[in-house]
């Protein structure tokens, strides 16, 4: 660390710039550190908790904490029968059931795993301790994946049709920008511009077209514009009657719309 003696003028404090370790330090005696500091707070003072994180943890960051979060969500809703976002809707179509099978396979696989790596590392504490717990992460991430398709159906209401998947995906779709409905079944699904799939059970049983880009977010918030959108449900006829009814009107006799 070096120090250099400023002469003092006009009667002014005498101070010393300092370089090193610790930041260089101004005629008012505060440290660059200390500037940078005052500044951010400046700039925090009067946001909410909401908007301070905001600031400060980058977005992809948040969406991925926000989806862990909504998937350990989800497990609770799925054991308190509690489906998410389905209170003012006039029609619900679940759509993870045909995919149960496959999610409980793997979660007893990885469970099968759990007791197999604590039997083999029981004579090491502390590796034991560290593969049990991202084994119980692994399966409570496995379930949490299938709960949030449970508890997150496709639904309609007010003129929208609201399409999830898991926790990740949530597309709203205005009946207006509909241009056509298709029941086909589908079970290979090749990428495309412009093309959202929302298979289960790598199939889909019902085909949107649209006559304009809606905005269907990825993971990690990128935008991506789709003009057409294969998806699944547990009754795909059920789904495609109301879409119908919904956008040519009622029928004399349509008929209520499913619930859960």
């Amino acid at each position: 660390m070096t120090g250099t003696r400023v002469p003092e003028e006009a009667g002014g404090p005498v101070t010393e710039s300092v370089t090193g370790g610790a930041g260089r330090t101004t005629a008012g005696g505060r440290t660059d550190g200390v500037h940078a500091h005052g500044r951010v707070l400046r700039l925090l003072r009067g946001l909410s908790r909401r908007a301070v994180v905001a600031e400060l943890v980058p977005g992809p960051v948040l969406r991925l904490l926000g989806h862990e979060l909504r998937l350990m969500a989800s497990l609770g809703r799925w054991v308190a029968r509690r489906p998410h976002g389905v209170a003012d809707a006039d029609g619900v179509f679940p759509h993870g059931r045909d995919q149960a099978a496959l999610m409980y396979g793997f979660a007893f696989v990885c469970l099968v795993e759990t007791v197999g790596m604590s039997y083999l590392l029981a004579e090491w504490p502390f590796v034991h301790a560290v593969f049990l717990v991202l084994d119980v992460c692994t399966v409570l991430f496995v379930l949490g994946l299938h709960a949030a398709s449970v508890t997150r159906p496709h639904t309609l209401a007010g003129g929208v049709l609201r399409l999830r998947q898991g926790a990740h995906v949530d597309v709203t779709v205005p009946l207006d920008r509909i241009a056509a409905v298709r029941r086909e079944l589908c079970f290979s699904h090749e990428r495309a511009e412009g093309e959202l799939n929302l298979a289960v059970g790598s199939q889909t049983s019902v085909t949107i077209v649209l006559t304009g880009p809606v905005d269907a977010p990825r993971l990690l918030g990128a935008p991506r514009p789709v003009r057409l959108i294969r998806l699944h449900a547990d009754d795909p006829g059920a789904l495609y009657d109301a879409l119908t009814r919904a956008r040519t009107g009622p029928s004399p006799s349509p008929g209520p719309l499913p619930t859960v």
